[in-house]
């Protein structure tokens, strides 16, 4: 298998897909065709979503798979697979719709890369339970793609805003870990993602993350080999 699982679209005050694009630019390797899932976008239009994509990696064909008349032909023929974030509830819903999670399955396990930012980096998970979406809608299932054998939480921030008296993100996963204390959950901060590469799986990008397991959280550092979490 191989995945880039992305935090975020966006690192600080850059532009779309500006930080991350010289990562997934390495990490395609010189394809230059990309299947785009944009069923996250809710409030932005499945075309317009496709277009932004195109637009931001530019020496990329970006393809959307709305744009095909079947989508399960478009993700076995795919040179690799994208899914963008905005609402995980939703991303997940359309997906057991359209009956694509064993065909994503299959075709990653079939080392056809794929890339996920937020919500599609959320649903490589066990569930999207560790998101931090509204459930807008109600998918058959919170169980996701599977992907590795663990949760976990995009956008990640220690952040409280002053006054702010709603519970942490911490406090959140907290609440997971009392109710599944054997679950991992890999918390990654904007600007960061996991990359698995077959068995191996690490942290990269400027930014710790957070290991939280068994009512523990712990630092992790970019780099870290996180590869006994696959086991």
């Amino acid at each position: 298998m191989r995945l880039l699982m992305l935090s975020s679209s966006k690192d600080g005050d850059n532009g779309y897909l500006e930080t991350a694009r010289p990562i997934i630019k390495q990490y395609l390797n010189n394809i230059d065709e990309l299947l785009f899932i944009p069923y996250a976008g809710v409030t932005l239009g499945w075309d317009e979503y496709t277009a932004k994509v195109q637009h931001a990696l530019a020496d990329i064909k970006v393809s959307g798979i709305h744009q095909h008349s079947d989508p399960n032909t478009a993700i076995t023929q795919a040179r690799a697979i994208a899914t963008g974030g905005g609402n995980t509830f939703n991303l997940l819903n359309e997906l057991y719709k359209q009956k694509l999670i064993a065909p994503i399955q299959q075709q990653v396990k079939n080392n056809t890369p794929y890339i996920g930012w937020s919500a599609g980096a959320n649903i490589c998970g066990n569930s999207i339970r560790t998101t931090n979406d509204m459930p807008i809608i109600a998918p058959p299932s919170f169980d996701a793609l599977n992907l590795v054998p663990l949760q976990i939480n995009p956008h990640y921030s220690d952040y409280q805003p002053p006054g702010h008296n709603g519970e942490t993100r911490a406090q959140r996963l907290a609440e997971f870990m009392v109710l599944e204390p054997a679950m991992p959950i890999i918390a990654i901060r904007e600007g960061g993602a996991l990359l698995r590469d077959g068995n191996r799986l690490t942290l990269i990008g400027p930014h710790t993350g957070v290991l939280f397991k068994a009512g523990e959280q712990q630092e992790i550092e970019s780099g870290e080999d996180l590869s006994w979490l696959l086991e």
